[in-house]
């Protein structure tokens, strides 16, 4: 069904090592940020950017976005001199004319994005609002898993939430769950910025090796991926998994584990897609406020679970088939 179109980019000058992906372009553009971070091997980074420009496509797609999915990680390497080498990913991103616009994905500075912008449009700057948007649809997942499971809608109020990393992301969960009543606890590699965040939230500061297994409403992995492994999530003890990281399943058989046990899951395809739906709706759509587009989080995190429940079928499979429909749809083949 698809036909991803694998680029990569190699200027030893400066010491750029980079692969991008673009995995389709059925519903428009692909879009997806630049990722940089170590590898251990090539093998390694280029199957990252497959992985997730296939994540940005579903996305894009379940979201009714008129974008499909792409994505480009930079080795970290020691020898990359970043200003130039992030010029000359700017000057092959503009290259492609458009078919990959792209924005900031862990690892990557403001810097980093100004350079790629001296060479090409195709580069949104600006990540205002970004994390922001990705706890509002965190969060209007995180209530379709509330009513799922008997509450209400809206208000939070007795939810305990457990919140795994106090980035920029994991913290604009945080904040976003507690003024709306729930009782949060957080947790982070680097302890100050749990402290910090806790303290403006009220919530409570968990162990970072005990986060994902505390007893709690919902977990929300908001921090790396691969996170839930079978072992991890046998050991759960919350009654819902709905995240703002991407591809938290160590792999698809997890979900198998959290179905048995009666765990509620929302794929990140779904819950984690609050940026990329801010960046095309001001980029590709022309609209300044995007809350509403944002909103539509919790009917399509709804659709997943209830679909999921009355098929007796993984969440996953599901939001994977509603994407592919909606793609084939764009390609005239429905």
């Amino acid at each position: 069904m698809f036909r991803p179109r694998h680029h990569d980019i190699e200027d030893r000058e400066c010491g750029l090592r980079a692969f991008v992906v673009v995995d389709d372009t059925s519903c428009g553009p692909a879009a997806g940020g630049i990722r940089t971070c170590r590898y251990p091997n090539e093998t390694a980074a280029r199957a990252d950017a497959a992985a997730l420009a296939r994540a940005m496509t579903y996305k894009c797609a379940l979201a009714g976005l008129p974008a499909g999915g792409g994505k480009g990680v930079v080795m970290l390497l020691d020898t990359i001199d970043r200003p130039r080498a992030f010029e000359r990913l700017g000057e092959f991103v503009d290259s492609l004319g458009g078919s990959f616009i792209t924005a900031g994905d862990l690892g990557t500075t403001v810097h980093d994005l100004e350079a790629m912008a001296r060479r090409t449009e195709h580069v949104y700057v600006d990540e205002t609002g970004l994390a922001e948007a990705v706890g509002r649809g965190c969060v209007r997942a995180i209530q379709a898993c509330v009513v799922e499971r008997g509450g209400d809608d809206v208000d939070l109020s007795g939810v305990h939430l457990a919140v795994q990393g106090c980035g920029t992301v994991g913290a604009a969960v945080a904040r976003a769950a507690s003024r709306l009543g729930a009782d949060v606890s957080v947790a982070d590699v680097d302890d100050a910025a749990a402290q910090q965040l806790a303290a403006a939230i009220a919530g409570q500061v968990v162990a970072v090796g005990d986060i994902l297994e505390i007893e709690a409403d919902v977990v929300a992995p908001c921090a790396v991926g691969g996170v839930l492994t079978a072992a991890v999530a046998g050991r759960l003890r919350a009654g819902a998994v709905c995240g703002a990281a991407n591809n938290i399943l160590a792999a698809p058989d997890v979900e198998e584990t959290l179905r048995e046990r009666g765990i509620t899951w929302v794929p990140d395809v779904v819950s984690s897609s609050g940026a990329v739906i801010l960046g095309v709706g001001r980029r590709v759509m022309g609209r300044h406020d995007c809350d509403e587009l944002v909103d539509r989080v919790f009917d399509t995190a709804q659709r997943v679970i209830v679909e999921a429940r009355e098929r007796n079928a993984r969440a996953g499979d599901v939001a994977r088939e509603l994407a592919e429909h909606r793609i084939r749809e764009a390609r005239g083949e429905t």
